[in-house]
């Protein structure tokens, strides 16, 4: 790719400056072969990566996920590092700004960081042109934007609110009269409309109607009453379904659902993770809230499974006072699993070099990530990506189904829901 550097590396190699000028003459007369902004090898130096999400923001926020980061060096550098390297974490805060999302991107290329992990930004056009120009992978991204599964230099670990749309059409398709999706007026809530309504047609449902909202409004009275308006009392034999899918501000749209929807005939909700999870259902009120009996679909097993437990153990050595990080929150989650595959790609190359470009090369030469059933097996060789026409970095489409009952969120169903064919009628 035009402006590519060769190799990138994150090691800082310190040699005294008195032996400077022989070192090099030493390995320049050996014929060594090692280049100025290379690895000379796995020996010694850190592994520096970063991760970014918009804090105290006025729209979503998602602190948790750099604070996860960060506690996972913690542990990760207690128990001998990556593969015997010391892990440096790099933050950095997008504030929901293409600008700032964009200098995240010129700040980890300046800082040589070999990958930008675990991240959130919906601004995928403008931070992963200055990745790709510079050869930083992007692992694990939230998958807020269609860009992370179309870049080359994307390697998503879930399906993104792609799926988790798709999915939650096709279960509420068989369980919902008129369904109204309240969504944000951007860019990235401007694909979610057909997604949600792949996963209805497959059912044989309607579209959803299509209600644009502000994504950091304080209220949402109009709305809510618009929704109830348009899915209340139509008489079809099941409950209307009102699916708010607006980030952090689900909430403040549920307050002012909870003031109305009295005065209407009863409908049901539903929504996806990351615009609701455990604790927003406690602070809604609980099994006598209004999300009781919900569905929700998610990317990855309920927060009580016991294959979280290596995540909470190390929140609870690491990061046990730490508000930011929620085990519960979806990006925490996402955070996790992305240092996850970090950790099996370092782990793969040995004792050679590591940089930019071999954490590259090894990703697209098929290493295989287990991350103990929280997702399927990750691979991104050729081969491995499922093909779906306008996400052609997608890997793993699963999703799960979740549902509100007596105030928790649990599983609706064993196992998974394969979201690729919904996905695939989504672009057709």
């Amino acid at each position: 790719m035009t402006g590519r550097r060769g190799t990138r590396s994150s090691f800082r190699t310190r040699i005294p400056k008195s032996m400077g000028a022989l070192a090099v003459c030493a390995a320049l007369a050996a014929g060594c072969g090692v280049v100025p902004g290379t690895s000379a090898g796995a020996e010694g130096g850190d592994i520096t990566v970063m991760t970014w999400a918009p804090e105290g923001t006025d729209a979503t926020n998602k602190p948790g996920m750099p604070a996860m980061a960060q506690a996972y060096a913690r542990w990760i550098n207690s128990t001998g590092g990556l593969n015997g390297h010391k892990l440096k974490v790099l933050t950095c805060n997008d504030h929901n700004d293409r600008v700032a999302a964009a200098k995240c991107a010129r700040r980890a290329a300046d800082e040589d960081v070999v990958a930008v992990v675990g991240s959130y930004s919906q601004f995928g056009d403008d931070f992963l042109g200055p990745l790709a120009s510079a050869g930083i992978p992007y692992i694990g991204g939230y998958g807020v934007t269609n860009d992370e599964f179309t870049n080359p230099m994307s390697y998503p670990v879930n399906g993104g609110s792609p799926a988790l749309l798709a999915g939650l059409g096709k279960e509420l398709a068989s369980v919902c009269g008129p369904v109204a999706l309240i969504r944000p007026d951007t860019i990235a809530g401007d694909q979610l409309p057909q997604l949600l309504d792949s996963g209805l047609r497959a059912g044989g449902h309607a579209d959803a109607r299509d209600q644009l909202a502000a994504e950091d409004a304080t209220e949402y009275e109009t709305h809510t009453k618009r929704a109830l308006e348009r899915t209340a009392g139509t008489g079809t034999g099941h409950m209307g379904c009102v699916v708010p899918a607006l980030g952090d501000r689900t909430n403040t749209f549920m307050d002012s659902f909870r003031r109305d929807r009295d005065d209407y005939p009863a409908v049901r909700t539903a929504t996806v993770l990351g615009s609701v999870d455990q604790t927003v259902i406690n602070a809604t009120g609980g099994k006598t809230g209004p999300y009781e009996g919900s569905y929700i679909t998610g990317w990855y097993p309920v927060a009580g499974d016991a294959r979280w437990d290596g995540m909470r153990k190390v929140i609870n050595e690491e990061a046990f006072d730490d508000n930011r990080i929620d085990p519960q929150d979806a990006g925490v989650q996402t955070t996790w699993i992305a240092y996850t595959v970090l950790k099996a790609v370092v782990e793969s190359l040995g004792d050679g070099e590591v940089s930019s470009t071999t954490v590259r090369r090894a990703l697209d030469n098929g290493v295989r990530v287990t991350t103990g059933g929280l997702t399927p097996t990750l691979r991104w060789r050729f081969e491995d990506l499922l093909s779906v026409v306008g996400f052609p970095r997608l890997v793993n489409a699963q999703v799960t189904l979740q549902v509100v009952r007596e105030g928790r969120l649990v599983a609706a169903r064993k196992g998974s829901v394969d979201t690729t064919k919904l996905l695939e009628n989504a672009t057709d």
